[in-house]
C-alpha cells in the first residue's frame, strides 16, 4: 500500500504543471539575452540574477497570474491578467518567441512593451525560472 501511495504521490509531481519539460543549464544560458530587461528577485531582496529593470522581475513567474507582478504593462498583458491566465510552460515559451502574436492568438490586444524574440529555448527558459522559485499557489487558468 506505502509503494501505491509513493508511485501516486510521484506521478503527481511528474505531472504538475510547475514541470519543466526543458534543460535548466541550457535556459540559464539562454535567459542572458533576457538580462537587458529582466532580472530574478526573491521576497526577502537576494538578487539570483542580476538584470535591467525594463522589464518585470521574473521571480517566482511559473504559475503566476500574468500581469501579476507590480509593473507597467501593454494592454495585451492586462487583459490576460483580467481574464486570470497563469504562466504556464507553454505560454511562456509561446510568448517569449513572438508576444505580439501570442497575445493577438489568444484574443488579447497585441500591445506589448515587450520587443524581444527568443526565437528558440523558451522552455529552457522556462525549466530554468522553474528551477529559482517554487510554483505560485495560484487557481491555475491557462490559454
Amino acid at each position: 500500500m506505502k509503494f501505491v501511495v509513493a508511485a501516486a504521490t510521484a506521478a503527481l509531481l511528474v505531472a504538475s504543471p510547475a514541470t519543466a519539460e526543458g534543460d535548466v543549464e541550457a535556459g540559464e544560458k539562454a535567459f542572458k539575452r533576457c538580462k537587458a530587461c529582466h532580472s530574478v528577485v526573491n521576497p526577502d531582496g537576494d538578487v539570483l540574477y542580476k538584470g535591467g529593470k525594463t522589464g518585470p522581475n521574473l521571480y517566482g513567474i511559473v504559475g503566476r497570474t500574468i500581469g501579476s507582478e507590480d509593473f507597467k504593462y501593454g494592454a495585451g498583458l492586462l487583459e490576460a491578467n483580467e481574464a486570470g491566465v497563469t504562466w504556464t510552460e507553454e505560454s511562456l515559451a509561446a510568448y517569449v518567441v513572438d508576444p505580439k502574436a501570442w497575445l493577438g492568438d489568444n484574443g488579447y490586444a497585441t500591445k506589448s512593451k515587450m520587443s524581444f524574440k527568443l526565437k528558440k529555448g523558451g522552455d529552457d527558459v522556462f525549466a530554468y525560472l522553474a528551477s529559482l522559485a517554487p510554483a505560485a499557489e495560484t487557481e491555475e487558468k491557462s490559454e
